[in-house]
């Protein structure tokens, strides 16, 4: 409290004589022989303010000046040595991301699981095969004209959801695979993928069925495959989705063909 009304270092009297005590806890006046206190050093109490972190914004726009000149190989070594965040020290090995890297589409989830983080691919899991299948549904085939990455390249432990200074610390690697990509298409896997890439806290709800922009990237959101696992009736909604995003997708292309 003092530190915040500027009222440091504080200064206060060593062993205040008993009459002085007495006098206060009576409410009395102070009539004190002053000959009595022993003329000692005040004491100092310094109140040191602590480190602070540095802000979500601030560490991602230091991210964004390492990594806007590398490129594919420059960048997965750093992504490889990256200790930015507490997750790389709990981890098995950093989960890059994995497919066609001029793909058309880019699906980007949420972060590595428990299989991902042993053999270092994305979706390789139970949640992986819906994925595979979710990309059959649409002609689709993972390395084919397909990349899939994370918004985090390390395991959060326990599976939790990455927090937010772990999410400012690795989008820039996912910014800059963007970059080098060039998608036509991103598919956001679930609302932690959603809104970090939208910079927004909004409801998975909220951001279903509109058609967002990643700089100048059409991006459709959707749900998780691990979400779908555990709610399968959500499952059309899922296909809406995906259907949607097919539409942008061939709107494009008729669009380069018109031109």
């Amino acid at each position: 409290m003092l530190r915040e009304l500027n009222l440091y270092p504080q200064w206060v009297l060593r062993n205040p004589s008993a009459p002085v005590v007495a006098a206060e806890r009576a409410g009395q006046p102070e009539t004190v022989n002053t000959g009595q206190i022993e003329n000692r050093e005040p004491e100092i109490v310094v109140m040191h303010e602590q480190p602070r972190a540095p802000s979500e914004e601030v560490q991602s726009a230091a991210g964004a000046r390492r990594t806007v000149s590398l490129q594919w190989p420059e960048l997965k070594k750093a992504v490889r040595d990256c200790t930015l965040c507490k997750l790389r020290a709990g981890c098995t090995q950093t989960v890059f991301g994995v497919g066609d890297e001029q793909a058309d589409w880019l699906f980007v989830g949420e972060g590595p699981g428990a299989d991902e983080d042993a053999l270092g691919e994305p979706f390789v899991g139970q949640a992986g095969k819906l994925l595979d299948n979710m990309l059959a549904a649409i002609r689709l085939k993972r390395g084919n004209n397909v990349y899939i990455a994370n918004i985090v390249k390390c395991r959060p432990p326990g599976n939790r959801a990455p927090e937010a200074d772990e999410i400012a610390s690795c989008l820039p690697y996912l910014r800059r695979q963007i970059e080098l990509i060039r998608p036509k298409v991103i598919v956001a896997l679930g609302k932690v993928a959603s809104n970090a890439l939208l910079g927004k806290d909004a409801t998975l709800a909220s951001l279903r069925g509109t058609t967002h922009r990643f700089q100048d990237t059409p991006l459709i959101v959707t749900y998780h495959p691990a979400y779908l696992l555990r709610s399968p009736s959500e499952k059309a909604k899922a296909w809406q989705d995906l259907c949607a995003a097919q539409k942008i997708m061939q709107e494009q292309h008729q669009t380069i063909v018109a031109g």
